[in-house]
């Protein structure tokens, strides 16, 4: 079937602008929130435990819709599936704009989190279907660019326009960029994707659930209150339903999820690899500005522009590292980035005493560097090493399993820092030392896991090695 990328009309840099300030504002909205947690429990006489759902329902909608993706672009013309992204993602925040109460409001972010969760797959394998696969490399350092610097400066975002208009103002923000994105759509978006119509699975969709009820439990996890012989039946049946899922999906002729992908080892290299880097960013992101505020005692505002050295680093590293992948290969660069997040990692373990402000803020980038070096060239490399007809499936795989363990690692980390300072105090610490030991022990935990990581990409084999042999 012929594509609009063979008509003359195509115009291939247009394109891929549109359809990265797409994902850009949309994936600014994934972390922008946090910053604005006290004025919307305020505004709407919550507890911090119901306003955190506003992020953790977000992710879990988000992990059922992402395999869904590649049917969505076997049997959707991507103009129209992109379109319709946008339109959804536009009636969700208008919908929270306009919200008189919060379950109005989370009903609006959950409309934004369908359409994020579509698109965060897609606008990847459309990404590698355009580029050849040579300069794979360097395209995909400008979607890690909008991926990672995106939920880097979410926070910095919101803490600038919070200080100047109330919340609703920060979706007025959203709601513009994306009006005017969906208008340019219209114009430079082509469908560049072959059709191959096959039957929707309802069953798999409905297995999916089972995602948002482990994540659930997961984050019940550490808190007060909880009925724990409902948790473990929900944990029970969601667990059986994810495991009929991936049966089914070796079962199916044409499954939802072509989950064939796992035999590939360097593509598994991949997925973990891709998900030991998001978690490492995404709990910077979350942890550090706590530590700024409860540790340094610094204002929100102060917390959320100590961020910006870091978010400035990877947006400058992302595109160099995919030029360099290109070059040296893919093995080299993420040996190198995950060195970076664990030689991060592992300072603040090793200091275990307050640190400044200046010194937090250089740690944060160098762990937000090292992963430039690691999450896209890792979903680069693991479409590499995948038949074209099943780009699609593989890179739905990554960012399912990158999401649901950067969701996790999100909640191991409040959930070690909670009972790990809730233990200093037990012990007769001062809440300022027991807030300092809770940290530190969360910056262990994950240098532990990031060696991890590193030993993981000790494994890999290069693309290049691959194609030579």
């Amino acid at each position: 079937m012929q594509t609009d990328t063979e008509t003359p009309g195509f115009n291939r840099l247009l394109f891929i602008i549109t359809l990265l300030a797409g994902t850009f504002t949309m994936s600014i909205s994934q972390s922008s929130l946090s910053t604005a947690y006290p004025t919307l429990m305020k505004f709407f006489n919550i507890p911090a435990s119901s306003v955190q759902w506003l992020t953790t329902g977000f992710m879990l909608i988000m992990c059922v819709m992402m395999p869904v993706s590649p049917w969505l672009l076997s049997n959707m013309n991507f103009k129209s599936l992109f379109l319709f992204v946008l339109a959804l993602f536009d009636i969700g925040t208008l919908v929270i704009y306009l919200a008189p109460n919060f379950p109005v409001m989370l009903i609006g972010r959950a409309l934004e989190a369908v359409g994020v969760g579509i698109l965060f797959p897609s606008f990847q394998v459309v990404l590698l279907r355009i580029t050849p696969e040579k300069q794979r490399g360097s395209v995909m350092g400008a979607a890690g660019l909008v991926m990672g610097s995106a939920l880097a400066v979410g926070p910095i975002i919101s803490g600038i326009v919070l200080h100047y208009m109330t919340w609703q103002g920060l979706f007025l923000v959203f709601m513009v960029i994306i009006t005017i994105i969906l208008l340019l759509a219209t114009v430079f978006i082509q469908n560049v994707m072959p059709l191959k119509p096959t039957k929707l699975d309802m069953i798999s969709v409905i297995c999916l659930v089972g995602f948002i009820g482990i994540l659930y439990v997961i984050n019940l996890a550490g808190q007060t209150g909880v009925n724990w012989t409902n948790a473990m039946i929900i944990l029970l049946i969601s667990v059986l339903a994810v495991t009929w899922f991936v049966v089914r999906q070796f079962k199916l002729e044409t499954p939802l999820l072509n989950l064939r992908v796992l035999k590939t080892f360097n593509f598994d290299l991949a997925v973990l690899l891709t998900g030991a880097s998001y978690i490492a960013l995404i709990v910077v992101t979350i942890i550090f500005p706590l530590y700024y505020q409860t540790v340094l005692g610094v204002s929100p505002f102060i917390s959320g522009m100590a961020l910006v050295p870091g978010a400035v680093f990877l947006s400058i590293l992302n595109p160099l590292t995919g030029k360099l992948a290109d070059r040296v290969g893919f093995k080299v660069v993420m040996l190198i980035g995950m060195t970076m997040i664990v030689i991060g990692w592992g300072l603040l373990a090793l200091l275990y005493r307050q640190n400044s402000l200046v010194l937090m803020m250089i740690l944060a980038a160098l762990i937000e560097g090292g992963n430039a070096f690691v999450m896209m060239p890792a979903v680069t490399l693991g479409a590499n090493s995948l038949p074209d007809d099943l780009i699609s499936h593989g890179t739905a795989v990554i960012t399912t399993t990158r999401q649901i363990l950067g969701s996790t690692g999100v909640m191991v980390a409040t959930l070690v820092l909670a009972n790990s300072s809730a233990h200093f105090i037990k012990l007769g610490f001062t809440d300022k030392l027991a807030n300092l030991g809770g940290f530190h022990t969360v910056f262990f935990t994950f240098f532990i896991i990031e060696v991890v990581g590193l030993f993981i990409a000790l494994l890999l084999r290069d693309t290049k090695e691959r194609q030579a042999e």
